[in-house]
Formats: structure tokens, C-alpha cells, sequence
């Protein structure tokens, strides 16, 4: 399809048009890594597919269906939808400080709803997301660069990461603040500010780790400073999945032959940990091409952000994008022992519904993006 025939909006509109400039690469490779994921889950549940692999299949089919129908809605209702997606994911998250909130392992992370439970921190990554790439569509690059309106979306990205860390969600509060500093980053801020801003951040990390954490974050913390002071308990789970990547070796043990993930060494080895699981099976070779796929997602989505018309199209394709590199970063490090473990999970690898949810959801607004990269948008952002 020519970009002359797209140009025209009835012919923009039909639906088989809209199927057809949709991203297959992007979506093979989606459907590879989430394809890895259920086959890891299968091996590490004793090669069954229960209790995680097929709950994975199923997850990430229905994902997989519902990430395609928000490629086919219009960038301009994404646009419209900002505001109100971030004001609705606020009052949750807010509502999980009231006796709605559901308590589990010493966090309330989740609003017990009755007929099912939700995690408000989910939505709120996409809604911060598509708030600042609304707020930045209608801002002026000097606004965008230095000036006194950064305090909205300075606000807009503290008020949720406040929150979050609160419950405490630590893990989560990191990609909602990593996220947004990555999209102020993106459209323009002045590195006077960023180099301000790490500086503060540099002196005041320390402080805040000994008398601002909570004592089993602290531990956290502390411990991956040292794993092998405390191998029996706080650094127990880094060193078995230290164990578990080495042990790989080159080519890795074979498929369903993991002895730290079949032997249940390794702890939380469907969700946290299952980068490390993978390694020990395939070794460096398998994860090498893991990681090369993880790679390509994120370079042609960010490709796929460059080619938008509007500035929030951009940004808000390049914000879904680098929270889905934040998720591989952190927990890669995390399992290689260059991070302390604060519970992120490997994205479309791992178990669990609410990260593929939010992770398939922007993916939608990335092939949105691509599909409507002609779509002009309003200027201004609603706000001052």
C-alpha cells in the first residue's frame, strides 16, 4: 500500500487496510518469545502442562487477539483516552490505600473487587505513558527543554511512583519512574537537569536504602551487594540462579534436563527467574538468541515510533517500548546478580496475567501507531 493511497481517509479506515500495515515482524517475534515462554513453563512443571504452561498458551492467545483489535483503533482515540486512562488508574491506585486494597506476602498491591482482583500499578504503566505523550504533543520544545511547566509532568509521574512504592511495590515504582524519565528524556529535557537530577539521585540513594526501605527491601538490597554471606537465606536465590546460568555452559543441559529448575533449587523458577531456567537448558547460545529477539522487538518498535506523524504517537510508542526494555534490563540483571531482586518478571517469558496484560496492551498502541502514522493530531495538551 502506497503512502498516496493512504493518504486518502476512506481508504484508511478499511479494515483490510489497516491489516495490512501492521508490523509481522514485530508480531512473529512476539509470538516467538511468548511460544518460549509456554515451552519453558512446560519443562520447569515437571513437562506438564500444568499448572503454568497452559494458562500461558491460553493468556497469550487472548492477549495476542486483543493487542490486534487495539492496533485497529485510531491514534486520535488514544489521544482523546489519555487523560482519563491516567485519571482512572490514579483513583485505583489510590483506592488500594482504602479497605478495598488486598493485602498478600505483606503488600497491598491489588483492589479486591469481589468476582476478581486487579492490580492498579498495571494500568497505571500504560497511563502514564499515554499522559505524558499527551502532555508533550501540545508542549513547546522550550517547555519540553526548561521551564517551570515540567512540574506537570514531573507531577504526573510522582504521584503514581509515590503510590506504588507505598503499597510497597518497589519493582513497579522503579518502571513507572525509569519510564518517565525515559519519555521526558525522548522529548527534549535539558541535560542541565538530567545531570541535576543524578547527582541528587546519587547522594540521596544511600540514605534512602538504610532508613527509607522497608527491612526486607533493605535485606534485598544489601544482599546483592554479597550474595554468598547469607547463602542459606537472603542470598540464596541469587546464587542458585547464578548456579543455573553457569552451569549452562555453551549449549546448556537440553531441553527439560535443568537439574537447579527440575530439582526445584531454583526458586521461582516460572516467574522471576525463568531467564535462568532457559539459560541452564540452552545455555549461552539459546539465551543469546533470546536476548537477540527481545532486541529486535524493542528496535522495531522503536522504528515504528519514529515513522509517526504526531509527536505523541512517537512518544507514546517509544514510552511503551522502553518499559518493555526496562522489564528485560532489570530482571536480566537481576538473575545474573547485578541488581538486587525486586520481583520483575520477565516479559511474555514469565507466569502471570496482569504483566502480560499491560505488556500486549501497549504492544497494541505500538502497531496502533504504526497502523495510523499518518493520523494528524490537535496541538495542545489540556493542561497549562
Amino acid at each position: 500500500m502506497t503512502a498516496s493511497a493512504l493518504s486518502r481517509p476512506g481508504e484508511r479506515e478499511r479494515v483490510s487496510t489497516k491489516i495490512s500495515q501492521l508490523d509481522w515482524r514485530l508480531l512473529l517475534l512476539i509470538c516467538a518469545v511468548g511460544g518460549a515462554g509456554a515451552m519453558m513453563l512446560y519443562s520447569v512443571g515437571g513437562g506438564s502442562w500444568s499448572p503454568w504452561a497452559a494458562k500461558h498458551l491460553i493468556r497469550f492467545g487472548v492477549c495476542l487477539v486483543l493487542m490486534l483489535g487495539l492496533s485497529m483503533i485510531n491514534i486520535r482515540y488514544w489521544f482523546a483516552l489519555a487523560y482519563p486512562i491516567y485519571g482512572v488508574a490514579l483513583f485505583l491506585l489510590a483506592l488500594v490505600e482504602t479497605p478495598l486494597g488486598y493485602t498478600a506476602l505483606g503488600a497491598t498491591r491489588w483492589l479486591d473487587l469481589g468476582v476478581t482482583r486487579i492490580q492498579p500499578s498495571e494500568i497505571m504503566k500504560i497511563g502514564v505513558v499515554l499522559a505524558l505523550a499527551r502532555w508533550y504533543h501540545g508542549a513547546s520544545a522550550k517547555e519540553a527543554s526548561f521551564h517551570w511547566k515540567l512540574i506537570i509532568p514531573v507531577a504526573i509521574i510522582g504521584m503514581p511512583f509515590l503510590l506504588v512504592a507505598h503499597q510497597p511495590d518497589l519493582g513497579s515504582a522503579m518502571l513507572i519512574g525509569l519510564t518517565g524519565a525515559a519519555i521526558m528524556f525522548m522529548a527534549g529535557l535539558n541535560w542541565k537537569i538530567i545531570a541535576a537530577v543524578a547527582a541528587v539521585a546519587t547522594v540521596a540513594v544511600p540514605p534512602y536504602v538504610m532508613f527509607g526501605m522497608h527491612d526486607y527491601q533493605r535485606h534485598r538490597v544489601l544482599t546483592f551487594l554479597n550474595p554468598e554471606a547469607d547463602m542459606a537465606d537472603k542470598g540464596y536465590q541469587i546464587v542458585q540462579s547464578k548456579i543455573a546460568m553457569g552451569s549452562g555452559g555453551l549449549l546448556g543441559k537440553g531441553y527439560g534436563l535443568g537439574s537447579q529448575s527440575q530439582l526445584e533449587f531454583l526458586p521461582e523458577r516460572h516467574t522471576d527467574f525463568i531467564f535462568a531456567a532457559f539459560a541452564e537448558e540452552f545455555g549461552f547460545v539459546g539465551a543469546f538468541f533470546l536476548l537477540s529477539a527481545y532486541a529486535a522487538i524493542i528496535l522495531i518498535s522503536l522504528r515504528i515510533a519514529s515513522l509517526s506523524h504526531s509527536h505523541f504517537g512517537r512518544l507514546a510508542a517509544s514510552g511503551v517500548i522502553a518499559t518493555f526494555a526496562m522489564y528485560v534490563l532489570i530482571n536480566g540483571a537481576m538473575v545474573m546478580g547485578l541488581a538486587p531482586v525486586v520481583g520483575v518478571p520477565m516479559p511474555l517469558l514469565s507466569n502471570g496475567g496482569t504483566v502480560m496484560l499491560t505488556v500486549m496492551i501497549g504492544f497494541g498502541l505500538v502497531m496502533a501507531t504504526r497502523v495510523h502514522r499518518y493520523a494528524e493530531l490537535p496541538k495542545g495538551h489540556g493542561l497549562i
